[in-house]
């Protein structure tokens, strides 16, 4: 096959020159798009890079020249915090959305992004690699719509900065050159921008100034917050702060941060992961392992942390008294936009007087770079949802439901920024090629709630399962793991049910709501729409899977799904337990669910003094309450004279363990119970009797000054349950023993108004 014919050298090496010296002298960065056939654009691009001259060059795809250094894009994260010229980008590999908003924020000012592709007319219809992410269990890759590529193709011809050099085409004008904008001179040497040097002064503060007020570095990529953490490390480490401590979701993601106060600090040993000065030390941890073993220090520093669950950073919170984060707000692996939101509120009420600081000036490139402008765009980076004095005072009348059409959201930017706006905030780490999936996804469906036409809620759908037998056994024996079917594998492979992988259920994947219109039954009215549509359609059953937290199990509780699952670990990136949440609709859907929730309730109390010994015991506790029969294990004569015997004369803790457990678990699982014991006395209980830790942990954990004091705790919040869960007779039987409860305290006694057990006077 003779190869395709290549534009003039010359021309094309005058042209394209001319492209980049326009880029360098405004310090701005361009896209050049090379469209045609694989080979044509790849040796095009390989003649570009032998005839100009740069310092580094990065290939992401197949068949890069020999001569070129050539990364996978699944490993474009390696190129966080270094700079490169020029980034190659071969679509023809897949168009990896995510690797894409990583490596482009690497390109520095004057640099360019080759895009080479498809004809743009035929790249909608191309069979991307990618697809395979995409494509679930029971569809092709030519069941994905291509609605994805459909936009990205329209926003790369509407763009009039990008040059695009088409095969068999002449070469086209150069792009008109941008606007020159020189940055405001800065008296800190240090600093490249004034926004740099208040962040700087910031995270000193948090060291120099009064505990407990963090600060919060917000800004985008490229804006120099991870340098300036390092460049106030540095002079903290000079003044004598002794220990400053170092945390990222990676150790790739502080490089920066390392790089900037080592620069600063020639005497210092430096390594890839710690700085010496002395006694004084900078140094990376990871989060899990500072939240299990916190480790003293002046100054915790916690970069990227909208890709850090919020239940770590809010025990992160806890644990450090002199912290300061730092956030990314249109990030490749998760934006800070949510992390703002709901962090914003968990400082406001734990540390109110916390500081915000927002870098808004850029250091690798000029204010208005045209590459970062398309790549927000294009990736939905910069979505956003409806701003919130748009929905003040609304009435709900005129919010309305609504199937979503995915061709009509494709093409309507208004509709796509509110909705990929919502997901946003709702969840940390939402992605690029969350976008993807949302218009590409076979299995997939929209509900959302408009308001005057905008959308203000919004849940994604996906339908499982439907496997044959026999697929369905190879689940359950763990041979099979069907790509997208997440319940209806886990119920049969991880719950044991084989057959519940033959059903058909419909997965809430997302769901979110505006922030202004949160906690009015919006999110439940879309769950029991959903949950009349999947039994109108005939599926078996509707579910979710998600990290556990209090917030979310009261939200699926309150619309009608119960937990039938809890994953024994927590999960890598969320930082809890998952757990799967069900509600049948069907005569086989409930069959199934009442075997699930069977199993779940028998088991999960065993798990918790295992597996499950580090789950909060609140979580636990919420887990445990039925709205069912309770099937449990039910105290005999003789167990309720074992539990007089212990709180109100000397029988020890262990050998009353059995009737202790049996009663906790009858009072927990009762909601209406709750009541009867205070907040403290109930995790007492959870944390001693369920989760069995040892006498010194529960000490400890809750402020007691050792095992008499926390026994007497549950010997007195035991008495109080057998007082009122016991009958008559065990009543008369306590007054036998010469005891008598007295009237309620008041609610400002440390009992908080619950019964206290004393001896009958003579």
């Amino acid at each position: 096959m003779p190869e395709p014919l290549l534009p003039d050298p010359d021309e094309l090496n005058s042209l394209v020159s001319r492209f980049i010296e326009n880029r360098r002298r405004s310090s701005h960065r361009g896209m050049l798009l090379l469209s045609g056939e694989p080979q044509w654009s790849r040796l095009v691009a390989a003649e570009l890079l032998k005839r100009l001259t740069f310092n580094r060059s990065i290939w992401i795809g197949l068949d890069s020249p020999p001569e070129i250094d050539s990364i996978p894009a699944s490993k474009a994260t390696t190129l966080l915090g270094q700079e490169i010229d020029v980034l190659v980008f071969d679509a023809f590999s897949g168009l990896d959305v995510d690797a894409l908003g990583a490596s482009s924020g690497a390109i520095r000012a004057g640099g360019v992004l080759l895009l080479l592709s498809p004809p743009l007319s035929e790249w909608p219809g191309f069979d991307d690699p990618e697809y395979a992410r995409i494509t679930v269990a029971g569809y092709e890759s030519r069941d994905i719509s291509g609605r994805f590529l459909s936009r990205f193709v329209h926003l790369l011809t509407d763009d009039a900065t990008i040059l695009q050099i088409e095969q068999d085409k002449p070469l086209p004008p150069l792009p008109a050159a941008q606007p020159i904008d020189t940055p405001p001179s800065v008296e800190d040497s240090d600093c490249l921008t004034a926004d740099q040097h208040s962040a700087v002064q910031a995270v000193i503060k948090v060291v120099t100034g009064h505990r407990r007020r963090p600060a919060v570095l917000i800004s985008d990529r490229g804006r120099g917050k991870s340098a300036s953490m390092g460049i106030a490390a540095a002079r903290l480490l000079q003044q004598g702060v002794l220990q400053i401590l170092v945390t990222a979701p990676r150790l790739a993601a502080v490089e920066p941060l390392f790089q900037g106060a080592c620069s600063l600090l020639p005497e210092a040993e430096c390594s890839r992961d710690a700085i010496h000065l002395g006694e004084a030390q900078l140094r990376f941890v990871a989060p899990d392992e500072l939240i299990h073993f916190p480790l003293p220090c002046d100054l915790l520093l916690v970069d990227e942390a909208a890709a850090i669950p919020s239940p770590m950073l809010e025990r992160l919170l806890e644990h450090y008294p002199r912290i300061a984060f730092a956030s990314t707000i249109h990030g490749y692996e998760g934006t800070g936009r949510g992390f703002a939101v709901r962090f914003r509120k968990i400082l406001d009420q734990r540390r109110p007087q916390w500081r915000q600081i927002f870098l808004e000036t850029p250091i690798r490139w000029a204010t208005g770079d045209p590459l970062e402008r398309f790549i927000f765009r294009a990736l939905a980076l910069d979505a956003s949802p409806v701003p919130d004095d748009e929905l003040q005072h609304i009435d709900p009348a005129e919010i309305v439901l609504e199937t979503l059409d995915r061709d009509h959201l494709a093409a309507n930017e208004s509709d796509l920024s509110d909705l990929f706006g919502l997901l946003v905030l709702a969840h940390y780490r939402t992605t690029p090629f969350d976008l993807r999936q949302l218009l590409d996804g076979p299995n997939l469906t929209i509900t959302v709630l408009r308001y005057q036409g905008r959308i203000v809620a919004t849940a994604l759908v996906a339908r499982e399962g439907g496997f044959t037998p026999a697929t369905a056994q190879a689940i359950w024996a763990g041979h099979r793991r069907p790509r997208g079917h997440l319940l209806a594998q886990s119920l049969s492979a991880h719950l044991g049910l084989e057959t519940a992988a033959c059903l058909l259920g419909a997965r809430i994947m997302r769901i979110a709501v505006h922030p202004v219109l949160q906690l009015q039954g919006l999110g439940r009215r879309m769950v029991a729409a959903i949950r009349q549509q999947t039994e109108a359609e005939g599926l078996d059953y509707v579910g979710a899977s998600f990290g556990a937290t209090q917030e979310l199990m009261h939200f699926w509780r309150a619309g009608g799904l119960l937990p039938v699952r809890v994953g024994i670990r927590r999960g890598a990136s969320s930082g809890v337990h998952s757990i799967i949440v069900l509600h049948p609709t069907s005569t086989g859907g409930k069959k199934m669910f009442q075997q699930a929730r069977t199993r779940f309730l028998n088991h999960f109390p065993l798990l918790l003094g295992d597996s499950l010994q580090e789950m909060e015991p609140s979580l636990a506790i919420t887990l445990l309450q039925q709205k069912e029969e309770p099937s449990l294990p039910t105290l005999e004569s003789q167990d309720w004279l074992d539990l007089i015997a212990f709180s109100f004369a000397n029988r020890g803790f262990e050998i009353t363990l059995p009737p202790i457990t049996t009663l906790c678990l009858r009072f927990f699982a009762n909601a209406e119970h709750s009541s009867l014991l205070s907040t403290d006395e109930q995790r007492l209980l959870m944390m001693k009797v369920l989760q069995r830790h040892d006498w010194q942990y529960l000490a400890r954990a809750m402020e007691m000054p050792g095992r008499a004091a926390a026994e007497q705790a549950i010997k007195t919040a035991v008495g109080k349950l057998i007082l009122e869960m016991g009958d008559l007779p065990i009543k008369e039987r306590i007054e036998q023993l010469g005891f008598k409860t007295s009237e309620p305290q008041p609610a400002s006694s440390k009992a908080k108004g619950g019964i206290v057990i004393t001896p009958k006077t003579s």
